[in-house]
């Protein structure tokens, strides 16, 4: 069993920067594929990021792309979301996920056994 906890969200101003952190439990964290999406109120999941158990591969959504960073220290056991010039329609739940594979990293909901709880980031205009 994996248990992943979300940190780093709150209320920010447009132009603005947050780091997400998502801690996870279990000895064999650097095995996994780490992801992060997101969710709107009224919309469905969408993915935002996503890492490879080696940081080899990283993956993002064409929306966020140069202005978010994903990475992650296996040491510590903990996946990080940078997100920089943040804009009002960021503002979501956002939540980590976690896959035990060596084989990239997924960019849908389905392709994560184990998800965190989700924390708010809201952007102000």
């Amino acid at each position: 069993q994996v248990t992943l906890v979300e940190s780093g969200g709150g209320l920010v101003q447009a132009g603005g920067s947050l780091r997400l952190s998502c801690a996870t439990s279990g000895r064999t964290f650097s095995s996994y594929a780490m992801g992060w999406f997101r969710q709107a109120p009224g919309k469905e999941r969408e993915f935002v990021a996503a890492i490879s158990w080696s940081a080899g591969s990283t993956y993002y959504a064409d929306s966020v792309k140069g202005r978010f960073t994903i990475s992650r220290d296996n040491g510590k056991n903990t996946v990080y979301l940078q997100m920089n010039s943040l804009k009002p329609e960021d503002t979501a739940v956002y939540y980590c996920a976690a896959e035990p594979t060596r084989r990239g990293a997924g960019t849908r909901p389905i392709n994560y056994t184990y998800w965190g709880q989700g924390t708010q980031v809201t952007v102000s205009s």
